[in-house]
């Protein structure tokens, strides 16, 4: 799979492999967004199916409420650049995510707080490198392996990433730092919203736990729409006003 024919110390600095991972994450973001999604968590001896609504604009504010069953509707994540924070309408508390605890579960899941709010951190905070391309169903299918900086704060050893040419990710991969494989993400379908290919299908995956994964499911997105500052607040976060969409 890892073949090219060309060194890969070679590339190992080649900037188009960043602008890879760059135009993937800009691609699903896009200028700003909004998504219906369902979230589906499947264990051994229970399933669980979220329904949530997400907004994001530019690739430091991003929103994500649950709006179903009723006993989790009100359970949202607010991004603003580096920073998070959580509220429970069970508690009533707006709570801060400390860096340590981004890598935790989000709401049970196998997505970290950091997957669900699809942070763009490794963009500047990884070194990347090109390690393989490949004809998948028409298209071109770039390998990139990301390696975090010394001073980035993450758990990860490296990261690798594949994106069609489209800029559609298809797989996710994150090692630990003894190059071991944990978990993966891995795009089941591509479907056509408000004029662009994404994602609308995702599984990821434990390799521990094979049997049990979460899935992401898009029902609805739309792209570079108008976002009042306001969605992006504490207040907002704790009493929604949600905007209407054209």
């Amino acid at each position: 799979m890892f073949s090219l024919g060309v060194s890969l110390q070679a590339l190992a600095d080649d900037p188009s492999a960043r602008d890879l991972v760059r135009s993937a994450l800009d691609h699903w973001r896009g200028v700003s967004s909004y998504a219906e999604m369902t979230m589906t968590i499947e264990r051994s001896d229970w399933t669980r199916t979220l329904g949530m609504r997400a907004w994001t604009r530019g690739d430091k504010l991003s929103l994500v409420r649950v709006i179903d069953p009723p006993r989790d509707a009100g359970n949202g994540t607010l991004l603003r650049g580096h920073e998070m924070w959580t509220f429970s309408p069970k508690v009533n508390r707006i709570i801060k995510i400390p860096s340590a605890m981004m890598n935790q579960s989000w709401m049970g899941s196998d997505l970290s707080n950091k997957d669900i709010a699809r942070s763009s951190d490794i963009v500047d905070q990884y070194r990347h490198r090109l390690l393989s391309r490949e004809a998948v169903d028409g298209h071109q299918l770039y390998w990139v392996e990301s390696i975090p900086l010394e001073s980035a704060a993450v758990v990860w050893g490296r990261e690798r990433l594949a994106i069609r040419d489209d800029y559609v990710l298809m797989e996710h991969q994150f090692w630990d730092q003894d190059d071991e494989l944990v978990k993966t993400l891995t795009t089941l379908k591509v479907e056509t919203f408000d004029g662009r290919e994404v994602a609308s299908l995702q599984r990821m995956v434990n390799t521990e736990s094979p049997d049990e994964w979460t899935e992401i499911r898009v029902l609805r997105a739309r792209y570079d729409v108008p976002l009042e500052a306001y969605l992006f607040t504490h207040s907002n976060l704790r009493n929604p006003r949600e905007q209407p969409l054209p």
